[in-house]
């Protein structure tokens, strides 16, 4: 495993990561004992960084990340994220004592006495614009709760806004081959204020592993259901904002992408990792298996100069059209 500087804090994290979404529910049926094996599995293999949230089962994948991590809590850093459990649009959820009951009770559920790095789950623009969540922030760093914070945004101009923030230590961004926007301006001025990217939706929910046909069908508590066409939040973090059918079309025009590295999911994870600006890519699991597949992409050879331009170009003529929502 190779290890990457988070931004220009002394953290250093795996390049390949986990987020823990998909272990907290939303993602169809889950065995808590298959999600414990699949976290010691990735930490055998040297991962140290997860990302989850408390609004992830209610705090169910935070309750087992502080299982998997007890005893490790020197060696194995958390990120977890804060608001969505409120309105995200009402200014008060990001008062002082509403964030801090937030980290109090993410706390509880980690079982730890300090966050690695905390963000801000992706708030309304206006809310960044506001800023005095970032003044709560930066209380909570200075009390010892927090080590750094971040924010999980939805577009590359609510990315850009946090930039201005000095303390702003990491973004997280929905990254993939099917949403290469963020390659433009966002990835290099972050380089350039060594703030760390955290790429979520690596896999465009499954699109870009290759496996889906266009029959294919999803639990009814899967978001892939429910939120396919952004019903519940927003559209990008169900398979990238792409309507499914159509998905299903452009990821069977990239099979190639797999030849030489095993398969598409190890090759889309590598396209990521090969991103300069890049920290980690934090891809979902459920099972021992898939965490094995993922791990994978860290020892397949890189895409070559050519290749890399095939695929921005790819992206432009093909794909860029039709992605869904503001991003």
């Amino acid at each position: 495993m190779k290890y990457r500087q988070l931004g220009n804090t002394e953290l250093k994290v795996s390049e390949l990561s986990f987020g823990t979404w998909a272990i907290g529910g939303s993602w169809g049926q889950t065995d808590d004992q298959e999600s414990l094996r699949a976290l010691e599995r990735a930490m055998d293999a040297g991962v140290n960084f997860f990302d989850t949230a408390d609004v992830y089962g209610g705090g169910h994948s935070e309750s087992l990340l502080a299982k998997a991590t007890k005893g490790k809590e020197d060696d194995i850093h958390i990120a977890t994220k804060f608001c969505r459990a409120g309105d995200i649009f009402d200014p008060k959820t990001y008062s002082e004592e509403s964030v801090r009951a937030y980290c109090e009770n993410s706390l509880k559920h980690l079982n730890r006495e300090r966050i690695d790095l905390y963000q801000i789950h992706c708030p309304p623009l206006e809310i960044l614009q506001d800023g005095q969540v970032f003044g709560v922030l930066d209380k909570l760093q200075q009390e010892g709760k927090i080590r750094h914070y971040g924010v999980s945004v939805e577009t590359v101009e609510e990315g850009l806004l946090c930039l201005e923030n000095p303390n702003v230590k990491a973004l997280q961004v929905i990254f993939n081959i099917f949403r290469q926007k963020p390659l433009e301006k966002l990835f290099p001025l972050a380089k350039e204020k060594g703030v760390g990217i955290l790429c979520r939706v690596p896999l465009a929910s499954g699109l870009l592993t290759g496996k889906f046909t266009t029959n294919a069908s999803f639990e009814e508590g899967d978001h892939r259901n429910f939120n396919r066409d952004g019903a519940q939040f927003n559209v990008g973090e169900t398979f990238a904002g792409i309507e499914f059918n159509k998905g299903v079309e452009l990821s069977e025009k990239l099979r190639w992408i797999a030849e030489g590295r095993g398969n598409m999911t190890r090759a889309a994870l590598r396209w990521i990792l090969d991103q300069e600006a890049v920290t980690a890519a934090i891809p979902g699991f459920k099972t021992v298996k898939q965490v094995e597949d993922n791990l994978a992409a860290t020892e397949v050879p890189s895409f070559t100069t050519e290749e890399l331009k095939r695929l921005e170009d790819f992206y432009k003529k093909e794909v860029h059209n039709h992605v869904r929502g503001a991003y």
